[in-house]
């Protein structure tokens, strides 16, 4: 009998490995194609949200313009090959990253920020939670430490190696962009017109340079005249604070000329009023749908807000990486050896 059970083994041991081969198949297979999910890091890493957002609100409230900069970092990080956190990646010589694209340079900030999060989540649990995780938790929780609304972020994506300067320009949208242009812009990314109203209204928090819209001043469609549609008094102020002869190319303008740090719905009224800044901001008021749903969320803080919440969490999803796909860096700057 232990004979005849001994030959029946072997013969089954060619078997068993096949069904284990496909078993292993299957989990790779189901890693693979793994989605984001609520409180993914809560068993691998308890805590990680409230890392990240405890790091976040000692920044702000220390300085709190660097709330705009995470939403804005977000933003272009998902814009350009999806929510992988390249745009946290450092340049290396000859090969030029997002950060050091015309868009970027200089103007992001907040590095440090997700740097210090990365940091502590490190040394609580290595290898778990991505760069661009830390990038969606950071972005939410700065928007509600200036007074917006706090949604929940799905988790679970994982890091690109690839961060490349020249998939920037062509993948962001411009500050001169006309409707039909940021329409398409977003459209590209599963991102509907609708939406990209609700996100542009991320506007009504922080600050731009003034080479950004200083054509709107001095030289409005190459006529060296002044956009009709800028209020005359609020052009009056820009033109004190961007003087035509500028040669200092850190000067800065709040986005929003009155509450430029709280996250509010004044970004619309600025909009109808003619005092936002960015032509691709006024192009909003060009057309009779939009002007209709930039003057309801002027008018309806709360309803906008909520469509923030769903529009950012849909943003934050685009060309995720998952499951086995791209790697969880150590350090968000550098790409794992």
């Amino acid at each position: 009998m232990l004979g005849a059970f001994g030959s029946h083994s072997v013969a089954l041991r060619p078997l068993i490995s096949r069904i284990a081969i496909a078993i292993l198949q299957l989990v790779s297979t189901q890693l693979a194609n793994a989605q984001l999910q609520n409180n993914f890091h809560g068993v691998s890493c308890p805590g990680a949200e409230f890392t990240v957002r405890s790091v976040v609100d000692i920044a702000l409230g220390k300085e709190r313009g660097l709330g705009a900069g995470l939403v804005r970092m977000h933003f272009h990080d998902c814009f350009v090959n999806g929510c992988d956190g390249s745009v946290l990646i450092d340049s290396t010589p000859g090969n030029p990253s997002e950060k050091d694209a015309a868009p970027n340079f200089g103007t992001l900030r907040g590095f440090e920020i997700i740097d210090a999060a990365k940091a502590q989540l490190e040394a609580n649990c290595p290898g778990v939670v991505s760069c661009a995780d830390i990038l969606a938790f950071a972005a939410r929780d700065s928007v509600s430490f200036l007074g917006g609304i706090f949604w929940l972020v799905k988790s679970g994506r994982r890091d690109g190696n690839i961060s490349r300067a020249s998939d920037v320009v062509n993948n962001l949208p411009g500050p001169s962009f006309n409707l039909q242009a940021l329409t398409q812009s977003f459209l590209a990314k599963g991102l509907s017109q609708t939406e990209m109203i609700t996100l542009s209204g991320a506007h009504t928090i922080g600050q731009a340079h003034c080479a950004a819209f200083t054509d709107r001043l001095y030289n409005f469609n190459s006529n060296g005249s002044q956009d009709p549609s800028l209020d005359p008094e609020y052009a009056k102020r820009l033109k004190l604070l961007c003087p035509q002869n500028n040669t200092n190319p850190n000067t800065v303008v709040p986005l929003d000329p009155l509450t430029a740090d709280i996250f509010d719905n004044s970004y619309f009224t600025n909009v109808v009023t003619g005092q936002a800044l960015f032509s691709s901001d006024e192009a909003l008021f060009t057309d009779t749908a939009t002007i209709a749903t930039v003057q309801s969320n002027s008018l309806n803080g709360f309803p906008w807000s909520l469509d923030f919440a769903q529009a950012m969490i849909k943003m934050s999803e685009i060309g995720v990486l998952t499951g086995q796909q791209g790697e969880i860096r150590k350090n968000c700057r550098v790409i794992n050896s």
